[in-house]
């Protein structure tokens, strides 16, 4: 099995791979936003008691979902980097951490944006939203680490041991409305009973998911291509002056 993961992260494979996938995630992507807005703005109803406050939601919560995985997706990547070695998995978890950031940044603003009319607030220091805040400064930790050292093996170890530190953060915004009392409302799609919410908002919400992934995917595929292109750059200009 390390075989065949150290094949697949092959940089030359892995942008072969990546050519011939961008323009369908690419195209899905841009798709999936216009239906999914659309719906969301002009089909799906108002809410009874939040009005048309509801409409936010299907920009935030989306961005919370993407904030979350894309963290988790870097803790496998940067585990992966420090128990193989494999040349893209810590560039994958650099590469998506610019993105996770934004969705991080998007679903606080959006939250901050609809709590204000429902809590009558934008911020509280909530478990919810500073657990979320927490995984926002995690990000902006782990690209700072990446721009502290100019060894780059030394920046990838320093920050894959900070993200696989700070990924006991997303169970805790995952259950936090759970473990205590909170204003944020309680886990509505994926919980053991199913959906609690009606198609008409379920259906533009997952929309935005599936949305919101492919467009993660196109960036990250652009973010990747990039980083491996600029690793070979140093090691061509490494290589003529040792010449």
């Amino acid at each position: 099995m390390a075989v065949d993961l150290h094949k697949f992260a092959n940089p030359a494979r892995f942008l072969r791979i990546s050519d011939a996938i961008f323009p369908w995630v690419s195209g899905l992507a841009v798709i999936l936003l216009a239906i999914g807005l659309y719906m969301a703005l002009f089909v799906s109803p108002r809410d009874y008691q939040q009005g048309d406050t509801v409409r936010i939601m299907f920009v935030h919560v989306p961005a919370a979902w993407m904030s979350m995985s894309i963290y988790v997706m870097m803790a496998v990547a940067s585990a992966v980097g420090l128990i193989w070695k494999h040349p893209v998995a810590d560039l994958s978890a650099k590469a998506s951490a610019p993105i996770g950031a934004c969705f991080t940044f998007l679903a606080l603003v959006t939250g901050a944006l609809w709590g204000q009319p429902m809590w009558g607030t934008y911020w509280v220091w909530d478990a919810r939203l500073t657990s979320m805040l927490i995984l926002f400064f995690l990000y902006l930790g782990y690209m700072a680490l990446w721009s502290s050292f100019d060894d780059q093996s030394k920046a990838a170890k320093a920050a894959a041991i900070l993200v696989l530190v700070g990924v006991i953060n997303i169970p805790i915004i995952k259950f936090s409305v759970d473990w205590w009392n909170t204003l944020h409302q309680p886990a509505s799609v994926a919980t053991m009973e199913g959906p609690k919410i009606h198609s008409s908002i379920l259906t533009p919400l997952l929309i935005m998911g599936v949305a919101y992934l492919a467009l993660f995917a196109s960036v990250f595929i652009i973010r990747v291509k990039s980083e491996i292109l600029s690793r070979r750059l140093r090691m061509l200009q490494i290589n003529r002056l040792q010449e």
